[in-house]
C-alpha cells in the first residue's frame, strides 16, 4: 500500500485525497483548520462549479449536497452603458447545470468523510520544515495549500505568467433576500455584469450554512472607483459598500437587493492576487521534492469563474496519473509530466481568463453584443465557462470569431 501525503484541504486537495483513499491508497491529510472551525470561519471563495468539475465529484460519489443547491441553468452578460442602462443583456442556457456549494459547508462535510472512512487527518499548519521530514516517510507528497509559506517552494513561470500584479481587488458578500431576475424569474442563472473601466459586479446562487443564498461578488479595476474595500473589517459596512456600488455601476441588479442581509457575520470577503502560473516541482533543503496542486501551480483570476472547476479538473488528472502509474517511484520526470497532463486543461484555462482582464478588442465586443440577438451566440459563450478549449474557435481570433458570427445568423 503506497503512502501518499496531501497538505491543504480545499476541493482539490479533499477531492484527491479521497479519490485515492478510495483507490486503497494510505492518505494523510493535513489541515491547518479543523471542520469546525472551517464550517464556522469566514467564507472563502464565490465557487460556481460547471457540469464536468461536478462529474468529478459524482464520479467519486462526493456530491453530497447536490439535491439541495440551487440548479443554475443559465449565465447571462449584461454590460452597463455610459448612462447607467444596459448597453447590452442576455442569458444563456447551460446544457448541464451548474451549482455551488459554499465551501464552508463543502470542505467541512469531506473532512469529516475523509476520517469516518479511516484517513488519517492531522491538524497542523505545515511548514517547509515539516515536509523535508515527512518527504521521507511518504511515497508522495503532494502540497494543494495555496497560500502562505509552502507555495514559495514552487518558482513562478514568467513564459506563462504575464502579470506580476493583481489584476483585480476582489470582495465577496454572501446574502439572503436577493430577489429573482426578472428576465428569467423561472430559473437559476448565474449574472456577469461587465462595467467597461471601472470592473465586474458577478451574482449567482449558492447553498450556504443556513441555506439557499446569493452571492455578490465585485471584481475592481485596481486605483478605480471599486477599489475601496481595502481595510474594511466591519461585515456590515462591506455590505453596505457593496450594494452603494451596485445602486451606482448596475442599478438592475440593486433593484433586486434592496432586502439584501448577510447570511452571517463570516459572510464577506475581500482581497487580492496577482494571476500566476508556477513550476509543479518543488524541491526541499533535504533534497525531497513535492508536487504543487491545483492552484499552488496555476492561480486565475476568479473573473472567469473557474477556480473550483480548474482544482477538481486537477484533482482528477492527479488521480489518473497516479494511478496509472502503479508502483514505479514518483520521480521528477513523473511530477512534471503530472502537471504537463493536467496542463493541457489548465492552458485554455489561463489564456480565457488573462483576455478577460484586458481591455477586449473590437471583434469580442461585437461577439458579446451578438448573443442579444443570436441565441446560438449566447448559448455557446455561456456553455464555455464548461469547456474554455472551446472558446479557441470562435473567441480570439477576429476571423474565427467573424466566421462563427456569420453562421450563427444563418442558422
Amino acid at each position: 500500500m503506497r503512502k501518499i501525503l496531501i497538505v491543504g484541504a480545499g476541493q482539490s486537495g479533499l477531492q484527491l485525497a479521497l479519490g485515492l483513499q478510495a483507490q486503497g491508497y494510505e492518505v494523510t491529510l493535513m489541515s491547518n483548520r479543523t471542520a469546525d472551525e472551517i464550517r464556522h470561519g469566514r467564507v472563502m471563495s464565490t465557487q460556481c462549479m460547471f457540469h464536468t468539475a461536478l462529474q468529478h465529484e459524482r464520479d467519486l460519489g462526493l456530491g453530497f449536497w447536490e439535491s439541495r443547491a440551487p440548479r443554475i441553468e443559465g449565465l447571462g452578460v449584461s454590460v452597463a452603458g455610459p448612462d447607467g442602462t444596459r448597453a447590452i443583456d442576455w442569458v444563456g442556457r447551460l446544457d448541464g447545470y451548474a451549482q455551488s456549494v459554499d465551501q464552508r459547508v463543502k470542505m467541512a462535510g469531506w473532512m469529516e468523510e475523509f476520517a469516518r472512512r479511516g484517513g488519517q487527518l492531522v491538524i497542523h499548519g505545515a511548514a517547509v520544515s515539516d515536509l523535508d521530514y515527512f518527504s521521507r516517510a511518504y511515497d508522495l507528497v503532494l502540497v494543494a495549500a495555496g497560500k502562505g509559506e509552502l507555495v514559495s517552494m514552487f518558482e513562478r513561470d514568467a513564459s506563462r505568467s504575464p502579470f506580476a500584479e493583481p489584476q483585480r481587488a476582489l470582495a465577496v458578500a454572501y446574502v439572503h433576500g436577493l430577489g429573482p431576475r426578472p428576465e428569467h424569474p423561472e430559473y437559476d442563472a448565474v449574472r456577469c455584469n461587465l462595467v467597461p473601466g471601472v470592473g465586474e459586479l458577478f451574482v449567482m446562487p449558492t447553498l450556504t450554512t443556513g441555506g439557499r443564498a446569493d452571492i455578490l461578488f465585485w471584481e475592481g479595476v485596481p486605483g478605480g472607483p471599486l477599489d475601496v474595500f481595502r481595510g474594511v473589517r466591519d461585515p456590515a459596512e462591506h455590505l453596505e459598500l457593496t450594494l452603494r456600488l451596485m445602486e451606482r455601476f448596475t442599478p438592475w441588479e440593486h433593484a433586486r437587493a434592496t432586502k439584501a442581509e448577510l447570511t452571517d457575520e463570516g459572510g464577506t470577503l475581500a482581497g487580492r492576487y496577482a494571476p500566476t502560473v508556477r513550476k509543479p516541482v518543488g524541491r526541499l533543503p533535504g533534497g525531497g521534492l513535492v508536487l504543487g496542486v491545483a492552484d499552488v501551480v496555476v492561480a486565475n483570476d476568479p473573473i472567469t469563474g473557474q477556480g473550483s472547476n480548474s482544482a477538481a479538473k486537477c484533482a482528477a488528472s492527479y488521480l489518473a496519473s497516479i494511478v496509472d502509474h502503479g508502483d514505479r517511484p514518483f520521480d521528477e520526470a513523473w511530477m512534471r509530466a503530472t502537471f504537463d497532463r493536467y496542463w493541457e486543461t489548465a492552458r485554455h484555462v489561463t489564456k480565457w481568463t488573462n483576455a478577460m482582464l484586458g481591455v477586449p478588442p473590437e471583434h469580442v465586443l461585437r461577439l458579446i453584443g451578438a448573443g442579444e440577438r443570436l441565441p446560438a451566440v449566447a448559448h455557446r459563450f455561456a456553455n464555455g465557462f464548461n469547456d474554455p478549449a472551446d472558446f479557441e474557435d470562435f473567441l480570439y481570433e477576429p476571423e474565427k470569431t467573424a466566421a462563427f458570427l456569420e453562421s450563427a445568423a444563418a442558422a
